[in-house]
């Protein structure tokens, strides 16, 4: 199991034990619960999971494609070296603890 802290867009934080076989999105909408549109289901093509990354945690992440930028970088929510589409984040037992905090949908 992995814990995961996420901030919803009404300022609560939600800890949720989490499933490393799963992508974040995946753990915050099925596992937590949380109202993430994720409106293509994960494919990369939406940009309806952006969430912010807490920094100490967002240089423990994987780079993220530039598909994933482009996607992103024109959201009003962007926020460089924060970030992400949750979608696209794989979890493993390194990421134990990680904090994120949805933002609107662009």
């Amino acid at each position: 199991m992995i814990s995961i802290f996420a901030t919803d867009r009404s300022g609560v934080e939600h800890a949720i034990e989490g499933d490393a076989a799963r992508s974040l999105m995946r753990n915050l909408k099925d596992i937590g619960g949380l109202a993430i549109p994720a409106i293509c289901g994960g494919s990369r093509s939406c940009g309806t999971c952006h969430v912010h990354v807490d920094p100490a945690w967002y240089a423990k992440l994987a780079a993220p494609s530039m598909e994933e930028v482009e996607l992103i970088e024109d959201a009003p929510a962007y926020q460089a070296g924060a970030s992400r589409l949750s979608c696209q984040i794989r979890l493993d037992e390194t990421l134990s603890g990680i904090r994120v905090t949805l933002v609107a949908s662009d």
